[in-house]
């Protein structure tokens, strides 16, 4: 006997990456992106972004992290310290799972 997951019996995609996420994995990057609607992940420490056009969601891993977005859609989610998330438009739900910790994050609307 063959077991088959549920969803994949049911003809449903597992779920995974949008085509488009931008993955930055590092230490010390400097780099403006394109969001194209798609989801920013952001893990290491010292990097600043800059991401262009509408993010559906960032979500930033690790420590000194910088991202400034021009629009974010759907949340905004920081683990780790001493993260910093602006955006300029957009109601993106707010997790700052480091401050859940007591760890220090900024994360805010800021003007365009």
């Amino acid at each position: 006997m063959v077991a088959v997951p549920l969803a994949l019996a049911a003809g449903v995609a597992p779920a995974s990456a949008k085509d488009g996420d931008t993955h930055i994995t590092g230490q010390g990057i400097n780099q403006t992106i394109d969001c194209n609607g798609a989801t920013l992940f952001v893990n290491g420490t010292g990097n600043t972004i800059n991401a262009l056009g509408t993010c559906y969601a960032v979500t930033v891993q690790g420590s000194s992290n910088t991202v400034v977005a021009d629009n974010i859609i759907n949340d905004v989610t920081v683990y780790g310290f001493d993260q910093t998330v602006f955006f300029k438009g957009g109601d993106p739900v707010l997790v700052d799972r480091g401050r859940e910790l007591g760890m220090t994050n900024r994360l805010d609307r800021v003007p365009a």
